[in-house]
């Protein structure tokens, strides 16, 4: 008996027919993804002009297109923007702050030859100590007037009894501190220097020199001493100072990281945007600096 020829009918030849398109239609897919991966993992030259094998992942699989584009779905607008952010952005120094978050301490210290180019001159007003020529950096003036003018308005008496000081006015300043931890605490030269600082800066350290701080006390209780903090003026400034833009500089807990003893009377001008943000961080100003902007403060 002769083998005849394999022969299919019509509806087996359709079936058939129907399987081989399937499998070349995935066969295709599954050819060409080979392809990109293996062209993906084609050596490559090196610099120095030998070929090298490029890296696989660490679980020995190359990703396909696809599982790339869904990777690339995943990454959000704020991922790359953060992301972009951390690598793109240098570090904020000090310099790069704005005016008013200016830092000033010993470690930062201004030249005896700097003062703000735009001094003003106070109102003649009840919460300005009588006969003095007190001056501020003229970009505060507006806060610091609505802001003791409302405190006398609800029921307190403040006085602003410093604000700015030249250099050679801190510097006689810090002398006669300098002169009475000698004689009170009979201590002599870097051990008096350091017990003056940390009741009154030296000069280039002080924050009066900017213009941007004033000591304001208490119209009944005029000592600058811890007994302001009980007065009616330190406990309404506290509690309402932030809303004007100002912060108390020299906290009571913070005296190891300002360098300065605490001043319940000693009031910085930071703007109304960072004084509510320094004032809810429970931070002084060195800390929330550091914290914030990354300085190294």
């Amino acid at each position: 008996m002769t083998n005849a020829p394999f022969a299919l009918d019509r509806r087996e030849f359709i079936a058939l027919a129907g399987g081989l398109a399937a499998v070349l239609v995935v066969g295709d897919g599954a050819y060409f993804s080979s392809r990109r991966s293996a062209a993906h993992a084609q050596p490559v030259p090196s610099e120095s002009g030998t070929l090298t094998q490029p890296e696989t992942p660490l679980n020995g699989t190359i990703a396909s297109p696809n599982t790339e584009t869904a990777a690339a779905a995943t990454t959000s607008p704020e991922t790359e923007s953060a992301a972009a952010t951390n690598t793109e952005m240098p570090p904020t120094t000090l310099e790069d702050l704005p005016w008013n978050l200016r830092l000033v301490n010993r470690d930062h210290p201004l030249a005896a030859d700097f003062a703000p180019s735009n001094l003003a001159e106070l109102p003649d007003a009840s919460w300005v100590e009588p006969h003095v020529n007190h001056r501020v950096d003229a970009r505060i003036v507006e806060d610091l007037t609505a802001m003791l003018t409302t405190a006398e308005t609800e029921g307190v008496r403040p006085v602003i009894c410093s604000s700015f000081r030249t250099y050679d006015y801190q510097e006689n300043l810090f002398e006669n501190r300098i002169e009475r931890a000698e004689h009170e605490d009979h201590l002599e030269g870097t051990e008096a220097e350091e017990a003056a600082a940390f009741w009154v800066a030296p000069p280039g350290a002080s924050e009066h020199q900017t213009g941007l701080a004033v000591d304001i006390v208490d119209a009944d209780y005029q000592e600058l001493d811890e007994g302001q903090e009980a007065t009616a003026t330190q406990q309404w400034l506290m509690a309402h100072c932030a809303e004007y833009g100002f912060i108390l500089r020299y906290p009571t807990d913070k005296s190891a990281t300002t360098g300065i003893g605490y001043e319940p009377w000693h009031y910085r001008y930071v703007g109304k945007e960072a004084a509510p943000a320094v004032a809810e961080s429970g931070l002084c100003l060195e800390e929330w600096l550091t914290e914030t902007y990354h300085v190294q403060a």
